[in-house]
């Protein structure tokens, strides 16, 4: 009861008139920082920081601090919600958790389903957002004790049971997936090196000693190749005018999306726990294991709205999920969590175990607020969809430069770099050719997003044994990772190979 009746404390908090609209502005300009591309919640946060300094400076300290990371949290879970919207119409990401929802969130826009997708959309994030929240309240103590558990010898096999998952999302060929995964890999280790100081694969151009950006990449390979190929491959550069269809999902829709939004965001709290996993990890492993449990998988990729529930869900989650380092631990598990963190030091809070009992006023305001302003993002939400919606019915002579606008700004506002405009042309072109050759997109992403990370966990663990690598067969969990992953890639190797030879056996 303990629980709850610190919880009650928090609403009484929340619900406050300036709470409230703090509130609201957090998670509008969140879902408006989700939409444009390139700017995310880490940037948004981060440059609304300052702001709430002197929006709540007229408060005692402890509302003070309550009431700007209630905004600052608005904004970060806001920008979950607001990023599936250009991914869906546009095949844009509004930021890196939401590339996985243009696989199928576009198609089904293709289809005249957009509406349906945006719905979807935001009624897994609404759940997802509750759920997370409810696993905060009873399971905050017991799950950082286990994240406490996970070394860098657990994080490299984990990430690296992300990777052969990956192949969950490799269309019809794993050779291919795993080429596109490697290439991802690849890119990844283009910059400094952390550790040594050493430029890799730089050719001495300045640009690119911090690395490629991920957004520029994705939105090139997604957002301009999807321009490439409707003004390459249609007749006199005009398009047929997509109609939006119904608004809000059936209930077949309702019900094939029930099980994919449970799991969603189930399994993106768990994983949002995990430090340095993140939202953007939470989505892929979503997608990948709704085509696992599919009977029909060849449906992804084409317009299932399962493809669209789970991610999405999965995302929403993991930003929940990712408070819980941050509460009860002071770890931040997101880039976004860190400058969650910085707010709260801003303000003489110190995060971690001590602080449900120094400050549960700003602990369990926060967590009440954030039960708010998910009912606030479904109310905002729900009613733009059919506004958003209309978007794709724009003739695509309106519609492309469109696009193109929405890329060549959120990618130039990342770091001001005329560089990145043409690294973003070059990612359109080749995204425009490895989807016409079939070669699968989402895991070149996920091998960028990834590739630091096994890179680093497994330099760590290795520091830790003096080299030996048995260290990751050694730990129990680390060596269940392993295990998972090796038959991720076997079994299915094992089954084509079986079914080869029961037709030549059938034909003989």
């Amino acid at each position: 009861m303990g629980a709850l009746q610190y919880l009650g404390d928090g609403f009484l908090l929340a619900l406050q008139w300036h709470n409230l609209v703090y509130a609201f502005v957090g998670v509008l300009i969140g879902t408006a920082v989700g939409v444009l591309p390139g700017i995310g919640p880490m940037s948004g946060v981060a440059l609304l920081m300052p702001v709430t300094a002197s929006l709540t400076s007229g408060l005692p300290p402890e509302d003070a601090a309550a009431s700007a990371i209630i905004l600052l949290a608005g904004v970060y879970y806001g920008a979950m919600y607001g990023g599936s919207t250009t991914s869906i119409l546009l095949n844009t990401p509004g930021e890196s958790s939401s590339v996985v929802t243009t696989l199928d969130g576009y198609q089904m826009a293709r289809q005249g389903r957009a509406g349906t997708a945006l719905s979807i959309s935001a009624i897994g994030s609404f759940v997802a957002g509750i759920v997370a929240l409810i696993a905060l309240v009873f399971l905050a103590d017991p799950l950082s004790d286990l994240a406490l558990k996970f070394g860098p010898a657990e994080y490299f096999s984990l990430m690296l049971l992300g990777l052969c998952a990956v192949s969950g999302l490799g269309g019809r060929s794993m050779t291919k997936a795993l080429i596109m995964t490697v290439l991802g890999l690849l890119l990844s280790t283009i910059g400094i090196d952390n550790v040594s100081g050493v430029a890799r694969f730089t050719y001495d151009i300045p640009e690119l000693y911090q690395g490629l950006e991920f957004l520029t990449i994705a939105v090139g390979l997604f957002a301009l190749g999807e321009v490439f190929k409707t003004v390459l491959e249609t007749d006199d550069g005009e398009t047929d005018v997509i109609k939006v269809g119904r608004i809000l999902p059936s209930l077949s829709d309702l019900k094939q999306s029930a099980g994919p939004i449970t799991r969603g965001s189930l399994l993106g709290f768990f994983v949002g726990v995990l430090p340095g996993a993140g939202a953007t990890i939470a989505s892929f492993f979503a997608y990948t294991l709704e085509k696992k449990l599919s009977k029909n998988p060849s449906r992804f990729g084409k317009g299932a709205i399962e493809g669209v529930a789970a991610p999405e869900s999965a995302n929403n989650a993991a930003s929940g999920g990712a408070m819980v380092p941050l509460l009860t631990m002071g770890i931040p598990g997101s880039g976004t969590t860190a400058i969650l963190m910085g707010a709260l030091l801003m303000y003489n809070v110190q995060p971690g175990p001590l602080l449900f009992t120094d400050h549960p006023q700003v602990a369990w305001g926060l967590i009440a607020s954030m039960f708010i302003g998910n009912v606030m993002l479904l109310v905002l939400n729900m009613p733009l969809v059919k506004v958003f919606a209309k978007i794709i019915e724009t003739p695509g002579q309106y519609l492309l430069p469109l696009i193109i606008a929405i890329s060549v700004f959120g990618v130039y506002a990342v770091q001001i770099s005329t560089f990145d405009l043409v690294l973003l042309v070059i990612c359109g072109v080749a995204g425009y050719y490895l989807s016409k050759n079939d070669f699968p997109l989402a895991p070149l992403v996920l091998g960028i997003v990834l590739g630091p990370m096994i890179e680093n966990n497994m330099r760590r663990a290795l520091t830790t044994s003096n080299g030996d690598f048995t260290i990751f067969l050694s730990k129990p969990l680390s060596a269940t990772f392993l295990v998972c992953a090796l038959l991720w890639l076997v079994i299915p190797l094992l089954l084509k190979r079986r079914g080869k030879e029961v037709v030549v056996s059938e034909e003989a």
